[in-house]
C-alpha cells in the first residue's frame, strides 16, 4: 500500500459519501412536512425523518436501498474476501500457537466490524416492516454509539498488562 494510493482511497470514500449525502439531502428538501415536527429517534436519521412527511416517499425509500446497498455491500464484501485470505494465510502457518495468536487477534477486529455492519445492515437494507421504532432505535445505537464504545475495549483487552488488572480489580471487589 502505497501512501498515493493510501490518498485515493480516502479521497475516494470522502467523495463518495459526501455525494451521496447531498443526494439524500436535496432529496429530503423537496419534501412536504404537515404534521409533528418532533422525530422520534434518537438521532435525525432519514427513515425517521421520512416517517414524518406527508409527501409521497416511495422514490426516497428507493434511492435509500439503491445507494444504500452498494454503499454497504462493496466494503463489506472487501472485507469478507480480505478475511478469506487472512484465513487461508493463518491456515498456512505449520504452528498452532501461531495459528491460534493470528486467530486471536483478527477476531477482535470481527467481532466490532460484525456489529458494526449487522446492524446497519438490518436499519437500512433489511425491510423494516416488522421492526418497531424501539427496535430501530436500539439498532441505530448500536451502530452509532455501542461499536465506537466496545472497540477500544475490545482491543485494550488484547493487552496483556490491561487484561491482568482487569481481573485484578474485578477479584477486589468480588472478595
Amino acid at each position: 500500500m502505497t501512501n498515493r494510493f493510501c490518498v485515493k482511497l480516502v479521497t475516494t470514500c470522502w467523495l463518495l459519501g459526501h455525494f451521496i449525502s447531498f443526494i439524500a439531502t436535496i432529496a429530503l428538501s423537496r419534501l412536504n412536512f404537515c404534521g409533528s415536527n418532533i422525530i422520534d429517534h434518537v438521532f435525525c436519521d432519514i427513515v425517521p425523518l421520512l416517517d414524518l412527511s406527508c409527501s409521497d416517499t416511495l422514490f426516497i425509500n428507493l434511492e435509500i436501498y439503491v445507494l444504500g446497498a452498494p454503499s454497504l455491500m462493496v466494503p463489506t464484501s472487501i472485507i469478507v474476501m480480505s478475511y478469506a485470505y487472512i484465513v487461508i494465510s493463518v491456515l498456512r502457518v505449520p504452528s498452532s500457537i501461531g495459528r491460534q495468536k493470528a486467530f486471536s487477534t483478527c477476531s477482535s477486529h470481527l467481532i466490532v466490524v460484525s456489529i458494526f455492519y449487522g446492524t446497519i445492515f438490518s436499519v437500512y437494507i433489511l425491510p423494516s416492516r416488522g421492526q418497531t421504532g424501539v427496535v430501530n432505535k436500539i439498532l441505530s445505537l448500536m451502530y452509532t454509539a455501542f461499536t465506537p464504545l466496545i472497540n477500544p475495549i475490545i482491543y485494550s483487552l488484547r493487552n496483556k498488562d490491561i487484561k491482568e488488572a482487569v481481573q485484578k480489580a474485578f477479584h477486589k471487589h468480588i472478595m
